[in-house]
């Protein structure tokens, strides 16, 4: 396999939804890399929380190591060069903090249950250029319009540029179109199983901003980059195949098309929806996106092909039938939400969760939900630390891990003075 290759790029997703890793020469592929663990104590400012789980930080700070078995080496979009999503290990085995050992831990708890869970996913972004000053704008783009394609709303052909990269890296793109506001975008991946969906996720926003970075624009998949705009979403659409790869979520006897499977997930997912918010909208900025009338994930309801709801259940019957989680944005850990929003849904099987009224109203002036995310990042960690079930569900040691860092930059936001405090109240005060 050596001689297929310069080298191989190890990689692997960290609590901060960074791609972490090492390049390593190809005849010494097969040895794995090894990291820091302090690295779990790092804000995106580069500082460390003093003991955080899993930072091993009273024990020197020793190695973690990254594995791989040699046979999932895949294509990668850099000449030369073969990427591989890696576990971490250490003397005592699985990194507990992990978001892909997160994530295997809920894959394979449903499958004690007879189900493997299949996944697709559709991540919207934002294109800015530089704008001569340092800093970035939005990309302009006069003739774009929401499901528009071609070169009015991508004059710079990078979408064409990213695709050709993820036709070499095998991420198999299903959709590109622009969205509802201009420079933004949606990208949709074809649906998987669990761990490939989220490995091949995870790469993508990886692939998608450099391709961008090396044509001199910044690719962004926050929130809510811009407040005059709309935000973007990660939406998760999940079904869940029993042992003869049947598609679960149907039912052909109901009136519905639904199972008592799929309507118990549902539940599960909407009582843990204010919890979840923690680990799927990890940022202060993802409560700018977050908001009622904003057909964002908002609302902790349901409903048949429903944009207005948190779990939209799509028209398709029979092999298609899929449940849609839209509460995550771009910014997400992708391993860790969809870990966690599959140990919801299995927690509302579980504990046999009966799936409340489906939404009638519109989502914008009209509205039967009553429950809501937390209004702020603050807020939503408390809620994610107060929901011991899910907790211990998705790992009590990375949830932990996650509370103490996430703190630490609710923190650091509080106490910072923003550009909009200086420009609203400087002048008159």
């Amino acid at each position: 396999m050596t001689d297929e290759f310069n080298r191989l790029r190890v990689l692997w997703p960290d609590h901060l939804g960074l791609a972490r890793g090492k390049y390593v020469p190809a005849s010494l592929a097969e040895r794995g890399v090894r990291h820091c663990t302090g690295l779990w104590a790092l804000g995106y400012d580069r500082v460390m929380t003093p003991n955080t789980p899993g930072s091993n930080w009273n024990s020197g700070l020793p190695d973690l190591e990254a594995t791989y078995p040699m046979d999932e080496l895949r294509p990668g979009w850099e000449a030369g060069t073969k990427v591989v999503v890696a576990d971490l290990v250490d003397k005592a085995g699985a990194i507990q903090v992990s978001p892909r050992a997160a994530l295997r831990r809920a894959i394979a708890a449903w499958e004690e249950m007879g189900y493997s869970p299949y996944v697709g996913m559709e991540f919207e972004a934002y294109l800015f250029e530089d704008d001569g000053k340092g800093g970035w704008k939005p990309l302009d783009t006069p003739g774009a319009f929401v499901y528009g394609t071609g070169p009015a709303v991508d004059p710079r052909g990078i979408i064409d540029h990213i695709w050709t990269a993820c036709d070499a890296a095998q991420i198999p793109l299903e959709s590109v179109n622009s969205e509802y506001d201009s420079p933004q975008f949606e990208f949709t991946l074809r649906y998987t199983n669990a761990l490939r969906a989220a490995d091949d996720g995870f790469l993508f926003k990886v692939l998608a901003r450099e391709i961008a970075f090396q044509h001199g624009l910044l690719m962004t998949f926050m929130g809510k980059p811009l407040s005059d705009r709309g935000g973007s979403g990660l939406h998760f659409n999940i079904s869940l195949r029993d042992e003869h790869g049947v598609n679960a979520i149907n039912d052909e006897e109901a009136f519905d098309g639904l199972s008592l499977l799929a309507k118990q997930s549902i539940a599960g997912m909407l009582a843990h929806h204010q919890s979840l918010a923690g680990l799927c909208a990890p940022t202060v900025n993802a409560y700018k996106r977050l908001r009622p009338a904003s057909l964002s994930g908002y609302w902790a309801n349901w409903g048949y092909d429903h944009r207005g709801a948190t779990v939209r259940v799509p028209p398709e019957r029979g092999e298609g039938a899929r449940l849609e989680h839209r509460l995550s944005d771009g910014a997400a850990v992708v391993h860790t939400s969809l870990a966690a929003i599959l140990q919801a849904a299995r927690l509302g099987v579980v504990n046999g969760i009966v799936l409340g009224p489906v939404e009638t109203g519109n989502g914008l002036d009209t509205i039967d939900a009553t429950v809501g995310v937390p209004a702020t990042l603050g807020d939503a960690l408390d809620a994610l630390e107060s929901d011991t079930e899910l907790c211990e569900a998705v790992g009590a040691t990375l949830v932990a891990q996650h509370l103490a860092v996430k703190r630490t930059e609710w923190e650091r936001y509080l106490s910072a003075t923003t550009d909009w405090e200086i420009r609203e109240y400087m002048p008159f005060l």
